[in-house]
């Protein structure tokens, strides 16, 4: 059976943030389709789909929206029917939202802005073999703090120990990073959002001081993701 993969977009503005146009550059062959849950569109039977991806947002998952009941409620009924999902980012938190609570989710303190190493602390199906540290682009106000069982530490920052996650046997992971947006775009996204005056400024700063070279990481993690 060939893959055919629900993309969640959880961006909030569409013209501005563009996660699925960044996950499909990598999805190249695989049949797709996206749905924006913040705008209120509908989700097709999930089980016409082989996967699921869950982006990144401009949203606060400490400050829910209506939306949030709507996506926590396909993520569980993605979870009992089976199928794969990979959050990114807000997607990550996302799913710990969903299957275990918004008690586990905090600020980030500090935040994590442009590049950052991960470390790989758990080996399974996904994060077995990965270049260790794997640097990688994040953007991330808000994280993941001590997920209780069944979730699986698999990755951490120096800052951010839940960085990569399992929840279980399930075949459930998030990744707080962005590995989907590469070096040289993540430096469009860097300068835009100084031109929206995001805060804080001096993390935004110090982000294009460093851009590291690009690696392939996310193919690496979709293929395997693919296989499931």
């Amino acid at each position: 059976m060939l893959p055919r993969v629900l993309i969640i977009n959880n961006a909030v503005h569409r013209h501005l943030f563009k996660p699925a146009w960044h996950w499909r550059a990598h999805l190249k062959g695989i049949e797709t389709h996206v749905v924006n849950i913040p705008s209120g569109e509908l989700v097709p039977a999930l089980e016409s789909f082989s996967h699921i991806i869950l982006t990144g947002s401009e949203a606060s998952i400490l400050e829910p929206k209506p939306w949030y009941d709507v996506e926590s409620s396909l993520i569980r009924e993605a979870v009992e029917l089976g199928i794969p999902i990979l959050g990114s980012c807000f997607g990550h938190q996302m799913l710990v939202y969903a299957l275990s609570g918004p008690q586990y989710l905090r600020q980030s303190d500090p935040p994590e802005v442009g590049w950052a190493n991960i470390e790989i602390t758990g080996t399974d199906v996904l994060s077995g073999g990965l270049e260790s540290p794997w640097p990688t682009f994040v953007y991330h106000f808000d994280e993941a703090i001590d997920p209780p069982s069944p979730w699986i530490k698999l990755g951490k920052t120096r800052h951010c120990d839940t960085h990569m996650l399992r929840f279980g046997s399930h075949k459930v992971w998030g990744i707080q990073a962005h590995p989907e947006i590469s070096s040289r775009k993540a430096r469009f996204f860097i300068r835009a959002t100084l031109l929206m005056g995001r805060k804080p400024m001096k993390h935004i700063f110090k982000a294009l001081r460093h851009v590291p070279p690009p690696n392939d990481v996310a193919d690496k993690i979709l293929q395997r993701f693919l296989e499931q």
